[in-house]
């Protein structure tokens, strides 16, 4: 009796070690198949959201890409202009080129003291880096995230150079001329 009591306790640990993975296993499934079932933009939706991305002239650019056939170099161009993803450049250029968008001038862009009082402090810490050339600038912050740092570049490419600058500052812990320095190196 003693000699099956260890073989049996082994067979138990293999059972439940099973047990415990397959359900692991079932759990991800659901939850992927989750995420997967959030209904996804319409082409329209996408194009009409990638136009909102480009200046004119970048708009403009870009369709005069789409036109001549140089599909590959307006993804490049997409990508480089507005700092997206590679996949998402090269759907977003497929959906304006399947369903053409005009230029609209962006809502005139409010500074982001009139939005929040208080700069909202976040668990963790924002890098945001700019280069060129040979200069490089970085700013850490905890109460800089992607969409603020996004209306800070919006404003930088759109010529209102201090008024990103004072946003920045106001987002981060740096000087006024660091922030000039920084933002500099976003605006062309």
């Amino acid at each position: 009796m003693e000699s099956l009591v260890v073989p049996a306790l082994i067979l138990l640990a293999v059972v439940a070690g099973v047990t415990v993975a397959y359900r692991a296993a079932r759990r991800r499934k659901a939850a992927h198949g989750a995420s997967r079932s959030r209904p996804a933009a319409t082409p329209q939706e996408l194009a009409r959201a990638a136009a909102g991305r480009l200046s004119e002239d970048e708009h403009r650019r870009l369709y005069a890409l789409i036109a001549q056939g140089q599909a590959m170099a307006a993804i490049k161009f997409y990508y480089e202009s507005t700092g997206e993803g590679l996949r998402a450049s090269r759907d977003a250029v497929g959906a304006l080129a399947a369903h053409p968008q005009p230029y609209r001038s962006p809502e005139p862009v409010q500074a982001l003291q009139e939005d929040d009082d208080e700069p909202q402090r976040f668990a963790y810490r924002y890098r945001a880096i700019a280069s060129k050339g040979d200069v490089t600038r970085e700013v850490s912050s905890n109460m800089l995230n992607d969409e603020i740092y996004g209306r800070i570049r919006t404003l930088a490419r759109s010529g209102e150079t201090e008024a990103a600058a004072n946003a920045l500052t106001r987002h981060s812990d740096i000087t006024l001329k660091q922030a000039r320095e920084f933002i500099e190196l976003l605006d062309d």
